[in-house]
């Protein structure tokens, strides 16, 4: 293929194809859908796509936009009081956060899949009255004054954080539970994370991003300037490991049908390579992947030119139109109005979903 060094495999969808290293996925392929004519008009700004992908909006100069799991954690919340409704296994920035709804719809947020959350494990040496004790000096000092909007959100992140430090949240993040087997088949560092977060949507987290690459595996991350190319295989052979096991243990575990799967990035590539043998970036037509669901897949959704791939044919699909299906696919109406400082504001810019996955 144009624009490829990777031989191309068949998939167990006629007529879909996949790059050699995704050899596993391409055995389940009919779970999911490549959206392949996935569009912005961002180019070469990696905040601001990021952000746009995150929210579903470009960045206004007088409104900060909620991410798509804060969205989700507002609209649906957990499914447990006693777990958050939205973790991110990464790190934390604007893109990702609630925006205007505030801070009770900000992730919790780890980057080490053992220990958990930092600040949620327990002090070590203090007796239970002791515990008590500091409990009943922090109520104290967090008494809420009516109308102070600011430490009433306080006192309410201060009350779930203690809830979600005891044993049955914290259970969650011992991988070692889980069979040796069952992890290797998840592969690395990545496929760690996702693990976790199978076993945090069972004990009823509602959202979870999971972050790829970050501690760069292959040295560069997914940005494959220059000869940061020659090492991008890495990634999708690690990608291909823990998105084929995530989907089939949550299928084994009856729990594809409810557990939407996204994989999302700010832009694609082009054909072309550059004068050390990198890529650059592609906005005009990109893939973005959704599996599970209890969509209608097959395999791939929209066309491109195939002499370029830069050009979308048939199905256009905005990145609000991509938020609208993953928001109907979670019962969550994509044109329902909220309110930002008195002013309604929809939840997605105009989004509608992709009605041939419904």
């Amino acid at each position: 293929m144009a624009g490829t060094d990777y031989d191309v495999i068949d998939t167990n969808v006629p007529g879909v194809r996949f790059t050699e290293h995704l050899r596993r996925s391409a055995k389940i392929a009919d779970r999911m859908t490549a959206v392949r004519s996935v569009f912005h008009t961002i180019a070469d700004e990696h905040a601001l796509a990021t952000n746009l992908v995150h929210t579903g909006r470009l960045i206004s100069g007088t409104v900060i936009y909620p991410s798509i799991g804060s969205l989700v954690a507002h609209q649906r919340g957990a499914l447990d009081d006693n777990v958050p409704a939205y973790m991110l296994i990464g790190y934390p920035n604007v893109s990702r956060g609630p925006g205007y709804l505030g801070p009770k719809y900000a992730p919790v947020y780890l980057t080490d899949t053992q220990s958990g959350p930092a600040g949620f494990t327990p002090a070590t040496g203090l007796s239970d009255t002791q515990l008590q004790r500091r409990s009943r000096l922090m109520a104290q000092s967090t008494q809420v004054q009516q109308g102070d909007a600011a430490l009433a959100d306080y006192a309410i992140m201060q009350e779930q954080a203690h809830r979600w430090s005891g044993p049955g949240f914290m259970k969650n993040f011992k991988l070692d539970e889980e069979s040796a087997e069952l992890r290797a088949s998840y592969g690395g560092e990545f496929g760690q994370r996702c693990l976790l977060a199978r076993r945090l949507i069972q004990s009823g987290v509602r959202f979870i991003e999971v972050s790829h690459n970050m501690n760069f595996i292959n040295g560069t991350g997914w940005d494959t300037h220059f000869e940061g190319q020659q090492n991008q295989h890495v990634l999708i052979q690690e990608l291909d490991y823990a998105l084929s096991a995530l989907i089939l243990d949550l299928e084994q575990k009856k729990l594809l049908d409810k557990t939407v799967i996204a994989i999302g990035t700010e832009f694609g590539r082009p054909i072309g390579f550059d004068s050390r043998g990198g890529r650059g970036h592609q906005q005009s037509a990109f893939s973005l992947l959704l599996a599970g669901g209890g969509l209608k897949h097959t395999g791939a959704y929209g066309v491109t030119d195939d002499d370029q791939g830069s050009k979308i044919l048939e199905s256009p699909v905005s990145i609000a139109d991509f938020h609208a299906t993953i928001h109907a696919a979670m019962g969550i109406h994509p044109n329902k109005e909220l309110h930002e400082a008195g002013r309604p504001v929809p939840i997605t810019d105009g989004g509608k979903p992709i009605a041939a996955m419904f």
